[in-house]
């Protein structure tokens, strides 16, 4: 079905290369930041990341950039159409073209991840998933632009692909606070690290996050986090 039905809004998926997954949801449920006035979301797809921060941060203003024009329409008409839609803006446009006078409290992204990888037959697919360096150069550089001194950079990205973008982002001021191992269950090593970046060194949190408890049963820790969102938890 292209209408995924969260409980306080619905996020139409239509001529979205990149459907609502696991990665998106719990980036967008996970992230953290003391009461954001202006939040940044970098390759917003189907909006529903940007959606679900309208939900958790009441008093915050959401701007979202997505790339494809067919993808951004979409959103928009989800923005519309929601509760939140007062707060919600969408903007057509690469984010190393995006530029706004305002600094953001929390940026968030869930970007493309196959670095120099074979990219993929479906050229939609190929922008939302494929990416290269020069990518990761000009996305940590306008996100070091855009934060404010005290905000907080969010992303979610498959490890050597992480840390790749960790040792870019140091070496622009931009500093490891938090990162989240995500494991399908306890007997799997991480397949994505969820990691939040900051101009203040601090120790670093190191955590774990495991989605199934047993084969297709979903951890309690999983359905507590989502349990806002997702009808029937």
């Amino acid at each position: 079905m292209s209408i995924f039905k969260f409980k306080q809004f619905e996020v139409d998926q239509t001529g979205c290369a990149m459907k609502i997954n696991t990665d998106g949801v719990l980036l967008a449920a996970i992230a953290e930041s003391t009461a954001p006035k202006h939040i940044l979301d970098i390759g917003t797809g189907t909006g529903v990341i940007a959606l679900m921060l309208a939900q958790r941060f009441p008093d915050a203003f959401i701007e979202a950039v997505e790339i494809d024009e067919q993808a951004s329409a979409t959103a928009s008409k989800n923005f519309q159409l929601s509760v939140f839609s007062n707060r919600l803006t969408i903007n057509n446009t690469a984010i190393e073209q995006y530029n706004n006078p305002n600094k953001f409290d929390l940026i968030i992204s869930n970007p493309p991840y196959f670095v120099n990888d074979l990219k993929n037959a479906e050229q939609k697919k190929g922008i939302a998933r494929h990416t290269d360096e020069v990518f990761f150069n000009e996305l940590i550089l306008k996100v070091s632009s855009l934060l404010t001194e005290q905000g907080s950079f969010w992303f979610i990205l498959p490890v050597k692909q992480a840390r790749l973008l960790i040792a870019k982002a140091e070496s622009l001021g931009l500093y490891l606070t938090t990162q989240i191992d995500l494991h399908s269950d306890i007997s799997k090593a991480a397949f994505r690290w969820i990691v939040c970046l900051s101009k203040k060194q601090t120790k670093v949190q190191l955590k774990n996050f495991y989605i199934y408890k047993s084969e297709k049963v979903y951890s309690n820790a999983y359905k507590d986090l989502l349990q806002d969102f997702f009808l029937g938890y």
